[in-house]
């Protein structure tokens, strides 16, 4: 029987749902070390085009751990409408839905961001892990970047 269908493929994707969920509680909290110990060692993070695309803990580590100390004073992550997908029983994918609100240290607006995260994920002997993850923007206010990878939408009439 294909992974997905199964009873163990259900405790999966709850584990996997949980994984999204902390990242997003640990981040909110400022635990910066919780954070980068939710990704596997080689794992990717792409937080848009006008970030370096960052592979391991040693490249992302410290933009996380900077951001979390000296950028935002405060942020609060909603993600909804969480899907997996099984590639094999140790392998999987998943897009959630995302509203982010920021509040920076500087003097500067608070900001507000939705989109997607669209993730990728390997069962290791620790558990679950994030392999990668990719932010996409719908839409921002006063968020600190210009440019957001689009989630992509269907072209409307002319």
């Amino acid at each position: 029987m294909e992974h997905g269908r199964t009873l163990e493929a259900l405790i999966d994707r709850q584990d996997i749902s949980d994984l999204i969920f902390a990242y997003c509680d640990h981040f909110d909290r400022g635990e910066a070390e919780d954070v980068i110990g939710l990704f596997a060692e080689d794992a990717v993070i792409d937080y848009g085009p006008d970030v370096p695309t960052m592979t391991g803990p040693a490249e992302f580590g410290p933009m996380i751990r900077r951001g979390l100390d000296e950028f935002f004073a405060a942020t609060s992550h909603h993600v909804s409408n969480v899907t997996v997908r099984f590639v094999g029983p140790d392998d999987a994918t998943s897009m959630c839905y995302l509203y982010a609100w920021h509040r920076y240290r500087e003097d500067r607006p608070e900001s507000e961001l939705w989109g997607r995260y669209e993730h990728r994920f390997r069962r290791t002997t620790s558990g679950w892990r994030i392999t990668r993850l990719v932010l996409k923007s719908a839409g921002t206010r006063a968020f600190h970047r210009e440019r957001m990878h689009p989630i992509g939408r269907k072209p409307g009439p002319i």
